[in-house]
């Protein structure tokens, strides 16, 4: 086995996207379009079996339930962990947007270091620091093909850290996907596409 393929999915439309608030750590459950979306994802993958042989999911609701349902159907089950939250936006999640840049300014540079917020919220380099450690842990659990269903913003830390692309953005739609085959015997990773809908 000389690759390790990874499917990176993004969760389902949320509460949070119609509320028009902060989501970050605000835990939203999905609505019912995003679990609509997340079946149509499901029976894609029926129909089209991907060969996962394991998965992982954020401990956050809408990114768990999501998991659930596009994995109950294939029989595969899927490890929790909070490695794979989406970023701590500390006192901001939850809170409309004019709220937040009102009463938590950010400045417009904000070194790496630095928290979120004044008043607290996860550093560039802790969110960075964090992708790593998933990236290890899904790395270590062996297989082929790993499903990971995170959030938009941690999914592409994770891709920065993979491709070294570090001010690169990439653009994760409700239950889109992105897959990369990484080598086992380099550090080559190999990103094969990006916001990925073919269920929708």
């Amino acid at each position: 086995m000389t690759s390790f393929r990874l499917t990176l999915l993004r969760h389902g439309r949320s509460r949070a996207d119609d509320e028009n608030v902060h989501e970050g750590r605000y835990d939203s459950p999905l609505t019912e379009v995003g679990r609509a979306q997340a079946r149509a994802l499901a029976a894609h993958w029926q129909a089209h079996p991907p060969g996962f042989d394991r998965a992982y999911a954020s401990t956050l609701v809408r990114a768990h339930e999501t998991a659930q349902i596009v994995t109950r159907p294939l029989a595969l089950p899927f490890t929790p962990t909070p490695l794979l939250m989406e970023h701590d936006n500390g006192p901001i999640a939850g809170l409309p947007h004019a709220e937040a840049r009102a009463r938590y300014p950010i400045p417009d540079f904000r070194h790496d270091l630095s928290p979120l917020t004044r008043d607290g919220g996860e550093s560039q380099a802790a969110i960075r620091a964090r992708a790593l450690l998933a990236l290890e842990l899904i790395w270590q659990g062996g297989g082929e093909h790993a499903l990971v269903v995170s959030h938009g913003g941690f999914l592409n830390a994770m891709l920065r850290e993979l491709t070294g692309a570090h001010r690169a953005w990439f653009r994760f739609g409700d239950t889109a996907f992105a897959t990369v085959e990484l080598s086992r015997t380099s550090h080559t990773a190999l990103v094969t596409g990006v916001n990925l809908t073919p269920h929708l």
